[in-house]
């Protein structure tokens, strides 16, 4: 392997693990404060891009405007599944809850094709300047998606931390993360609380959805299914619970990936099985991840 097609394949790798961070952020918010899996997650992710996809090519608006608007979309969802599929089950046995979640994932997939079509929608026309750009970096070709996609996955994950830990909501969180009832019998509303987490979660999900289709050039219903799975992979081996420990673990997960692919490219159809060979691994050597910690169960 030449120098020039290493260090493309390393910025594909970043570039790639940025998304998959960005989607394993939300995963760990809600585990950390309500200890679910929220496998309908990945799908957030697919609507994300889908909405981008038609405000930009049915109602014409420029990118300025499709951003954040896709993005409250996608926060209005998040809150919208919490409300109607977790929040009655909140006192239920966590299975239950579990098995809405597969549920909500299901229904999200389905509605998409039967609204949408199972027919892929090509992104290619839409895909702003800066991103559909090649730089020239020594005589080596770098895709503008390499470089802007991992410097803008670090901003949003700059703003989430400020929000975390600078702001009452983000103090708030953490307060229910620790210990739920407690804050609860201080006066903290925990569902609006938790409502936000979805918030926050699902609009980190669209907007890797929106990178995903400036890098990847087509949308389908069925593409949240293995990003939000290799997302949840990131999010074990970062450390579940733990949102630093997430962003490193989509960037881990990402560069495994496609450094297995460009060094045994005879194995390029096993590289979702390597992914999830990893998943595996961790849970049977290291199930707390890289910087997560052991975590009581409620009863």
């Amino acid at each position: 392997m030449t120098l020039e097609t290493l260090v493309q394949q390393l910025m594909n790798g970043i570039s790639l693990g940025s998304l998959y961070a960005l989607i394993a952020i939300g995963y760990t918010m809600v585990y950390g404060i309500l200890r679910l899996i929220n496998f309908a997650h990945g799908d957030v992710f697919m609507v994300g891009a889908y909405t981008a996809f038609y405000l930009v090519s049915f109602f014409l608006l420029p990118w300025w405007a499709v951003v954040p608007l896709t993005l409250l979309a996608a926060a209005l969802l998040g809150m919208f599944i919490d409300r109607v599929a977790y929040r009655p089950l909140r006192q239920e046995p966590r299975i239950s809850a579990l098995i809405t979640a597969v549920g909500v994932s299901f229904f999200l997939e389905t509605l998409g094709i039967v609204v949408l079509g199972a027919r892929p929608k090509g992104f290619t026309e839409y895909i702003p300047g800066l991103f559909a750009r090649v730089y020239d970096l020594a005589g080596i070709k770098i895709p503008g998606v390499a470089v802007w996609v991992p410097l803008l996955s670090l901003a949003c994950l700059g703003l989430l931390l400020y929000i975390i830990y600078n702001t009452k909501v983000g103090m708030a969180m953490r307060a229910v993360a620790t210990d739920i009832e407690t804050v609860r019998l201080m006066g903290v509303n925990v569902d609006r609380i938790i409502s936000y987490t979805f918030a926050l979660g699902s609009a980190l999900a669209a907007a890797g959805g929106i990178m995903w289709a400036f890098k990847f050039w087509q949308i389908q219903p069925l593409m949240g299914i293995y990003p939000g799975w290799k997302a949840f992979t990131a999010a074990v081996v970062g450390g579940i619970g733990n949102i630093t420990g997430a962003m490193l673990g989509g960037f881990i997960i990402g560069l495994a990936e496609i450094m297995a692919v460009a060094f045994f490219p005879d194995f390029s159809g096993y590289r979702d099985a390597f992914v999830f060979a990893i998943l595996i691994a961790f849970l049977l050597v290291k199930p707390t991840g890289i910087l997560g910690e052991s975590l009581k169960e409620k009863v």
